[in-house]
């Protein structure tokens, strides 16, 4: 899904940085030498060995990032040359805006469209542990607005209907149309919070829109495998939720964040936004949010190969299940977080650990379950599933029940509007 590079990374950092060959050799050299590293030599013909398959030394390559202020845990995880990607993303001021309402209204900017269609991650983990920490100690401000043509709630039910409808939207055509309908939405909002009148109950809900309208737009871009884009959506929607005072919709954000973060191979970063968020279980109000919580911190310890604590958390999540009560009861946006879905990704932990016996078990508990996974609601979901059951079979040798459900699931994802899901067949 990503494009092909026209010009390797060091080439555009060379331009960004309006600088030679020997010169920015010179410099990393100096910084390999500040940081103990020994002497190196900084020839300029090094650029071309890097750029053409030579890949440079470690110790080089974290000098490099040290100049940049990049991590060399990031060095290490991405490879050369794909963190010098993270050079590249311009959205910094969502990250360093205060977390304040006025710096929320700033964050709703639209940037214009997917920030790095590379799809690499951009947060640090000390940056995912600041963004939980400014989110957790946020405080709304409770006044309202006192400029431009008062409006009351009707325009805020507006809105809250069109997202429901929204999102109904993203499982039937897919998350390119529904990504650039999230993104107008937002612009309606911020546009509305910028230029009407309204009382602080209004402006409450007005904020929960645009968080949810974020929200939505970073799950399309996951989708979509932008995943720069889609973190800087999930911070914006941290944004909107803290302003909105609204503990739920926030910690509903970190769960959808840190399912991008273990998809992308970090099941850590991944378990330290869903921990911000269960430090604050007592002010969600959602029995489906804490459910998926739990579910989500199931599946980061299975891709960190923690069986203990992955089923754990699994049995955490059918007790807030339990406990939720019925779907209209809850939240609109969490209406296909059931008991199958929890057997559908303590599937899909299972498998990960290596038993796909366990697997199998649990993917006939989702659909047979009084409370079952409904394939209707997404078709993405649905297929991915049906591609993790089929890999079970293999794993178990049974190449005919793989086939059959390979088709099923070809049939959920065939011509599906998802990165994700053709990532799936592919590795089926």
């Amino acid at each position: 899904m990503s494009p092909v590079l026209v010009r390797h990374p060091l080439h555009e950092l060379l331009a960004r940085e309006q600088t030679t060959a020997a010169a920015y050799l010179k410099k990393v050299a100096d910084r390999h030498q500040a940081l103990g590293y020994g002497h190196m030599a900084y020839r300029k013909e090094k650029v071309s060995r890097w750029t053409t398959g030579t890949e440079p030394e470690m110790s080089a390559q974290y000098a490099m990032a040290d100049l940049h202020g990049i991590d060399t845990e990031e060095v290490r995880r991405r490879g050369w040359p794909d963190w010098l990607l993270l050079l590249f993303h311009d959205d910094r001021a969502v990250w360093e805006l205060p977390w304040t309402t006025a710096g929320t209204v700033e964050a709703l900017e639209d940037p214009g469209g997917p920030v790095d269609r590379r799809g690499f991650v951009i947060a640090s983990l000390g940056t995912l542990a600041a963004t939980g920490a400014h989110w957790a100690a946020a405080t709304p401000d409770t006044l309202g607005a006192t400029r431009g043509r008062h409006i009351g709630a009707k325009a805020a039910a507006l809105f809250e209907a069109r997202l429901d409808t929204l999102r109904h939207l993203d499982d039937e055509v897919g998350s390119t149309t529904a990504y650039d309908a999230a993104r107008a939405e937002l612009k309606l909002i911020r546009n509305t919070l910028k230029t009407k009148s309204y009382s602080s109950t209004t402006k409450r809900r007005l904020y929960e829109a645009a968080a949810e309208a974020s929200r939505l737009a970073g799950w399309c871009a996951y989708d979509g495998q932008r995943l720069a884009d889609a973190e800087t959506r999930f911070v914006v929607s941290l944004r909107a939720a803290a302003s909105a005072g609204n503990a739920t919709l926030g910690a509903s954000t970190l769960a959808f964040w840190a399912n991008l973060r273990y998809s992308d191979n970090d099941p850590y970063g991944a378990l330290g936004l869903i921990d911000r968020a269960l430090d604050n279980r007592y002010k969600i109000t959602s029995g489906r949010v804490l459910a998926m919580l739990h579910a989500r911190k199931a599946r980061a310890h299975s891709k960190a190969q923690e069986p203990t604590a992955a089923y754990r958390a699994i049995d955490a999540a059918f007790a807030a299940c339990d406990r939720a009560g019925p779907a209209e009861a809850d939240l609109p946006s969490m209406y296909w977080m059931t008991h199958g879905e929890v057997h559908e990704i303590a599937a899909s932990c299972a498998l990960s650990l290596g038993d796909p016996c366990r697997a199998l078990e649990h993917f006939d508990s989702a659909v047979s379950h009084d409370d079952p996974y409904d394939d209707s609601t997404e078709a993405r979901g649905a297929g991915i599933y049906l591609s993790r059951q089929a890999t079970a079979h293999l794993d178990l040798g049974d190449v005919d029940a793989a086939v059959e459900v390979a088709e099923h699931a070809l049939d959920q994802l065939g011509g599906a509007d998802s990165a994700r899901g053709s990532s799936a067949l592919i590795d089926l």
